[in-house]
């Protein structure tokens, strides 16, 4: 009877004993470090005299000062407009492409088909820093090809590291690197839609650019959803882009985006109380705009699966 309580004991635990290394995983990686973040951005440090000496600099419990001044703080929001802006950018522009590319290859007449899909993903394989790199240096008139041609060719050469057309030298180095992930996942749900589906509509007449319009992409609904919710999550992220061009132009600040903020506040002024505010701010707004998107897109489908 023992012996027959142990076995069960044994197997009911065993699915616990699987979960617990990536329990800890989970505790030691993600869940520590941000209840970490939250404690550092409820304190500040209280310095006493001219800060010098044992007991001048004291940790003290600041409340929502932190956040209060993270919210005022003007940098943080020129910042934010400043990525809005760059999202109004490379989010359509980059999921349309996705888009684009998997109808494109998941039809019979395209040719090497194979060496296409790994030419537009590869670039997402690149990091991101290296990619900016070099980027950057094309857009540079000196040691850009690019430049070198249009003088030749006697046309305008564009300063892309300054102004208005910096949005879209920067837009473009996400675009180019994210296009390829994205049509991977649009491509996959368009080669799992059963091939019945696309024999009625050639028996009902349906030209591609019908089935495609009409049968397509509504499937593929979800993964557009999915990828868009990707897209808002790094757009909101950005940061090595930005940060890589910076040496190249006067045009990025140390505060570009709101994680740029972050890193100078905790690495560069020293503060990283107001960091860990900012950031909490940050990964707030990514949930609730995250959280916002899911539930409308869930209550759309209900309500086309009602009709």
């Amino acid at each position: 009877m023992t012996s027959a309580r142990r076995k069960s004991y044994g197997v009911k635990g065993a699915p616990y004993a699987f979960l617990l290394p990536a329990a800890v995983l989970f505790a030691l990686f993600f869940a520590l470090p941000i209840g970490y973040a939250l404690w550092l951005s409820l304190h500040k440090v209280q310095v006493k005299g001219l800060g010098l000496g044992a007991g001048a600099r004291k940790e003290v419990w600041a409340g929502l000062e932190n956040y209060t001044d993270s919210l005022t703080d003007s940098e943080l929001l020129h910042g934010a407009l400043r990525v809005l802006g760059y999202g109004a950018i490379v989010i359509p522009v980059m999921l349309g492409l996705a888009l684009l590319f998997a109808l494109m290859l998941d039809t019979d007449r395209v040719r090497l088909a194979p060496f296409t899909r790994l030419a537009i993903f590869l670039p997402y394989a690149i990091p991101g820093v290296v990619a900016a790199m070099l980027w950057g240096f094309l857009y540079l008139p000196d040691v850009s090809p690019f430049y070198f041609i249009l003088d030749k060719l006697g046309m305008p050469q564009p300063d892309l590291l300054d102004g208005g057309p910096l949005y879209l030298a920067l837009s473009n180095i996400a675009v180019w690197g994210g296009t390829g992930f994205n049509m991977i996942v649009i491509y996959t749900s368009l080669r799992a839609i059963p091939t019945e589906v696309y024999e009625a509509a050639k028996l009902d007449g349906a030209t591609p650019l019908q089935t495609a319009l009409r049968i397509k992409i509504p499937m593929v609904a979800p993964s557009l959803v999915l990828t868009f919710f990707f897209s808002i999550i790094a757009t909101l992220q950005v940061f090595s882009e930005p940060t890589t061009l910076k040496p190249l132009t006067n045009s990025v600040s140390t505060t570009w985006s709101p994680l740029m903020k972050v890193y100078q506040d905790a690495f560069r002024t020293g503060d990283i109380y107001s960091a860990a505010a900012t950031a909490v701010i940050i990964a707030l707004v990514t949930l609730l705009m995250s959280f916002g998107f899911l539930r409308a897109a869930n209550s759309r489908n209900k309500q086309e699966e009602a009709r």
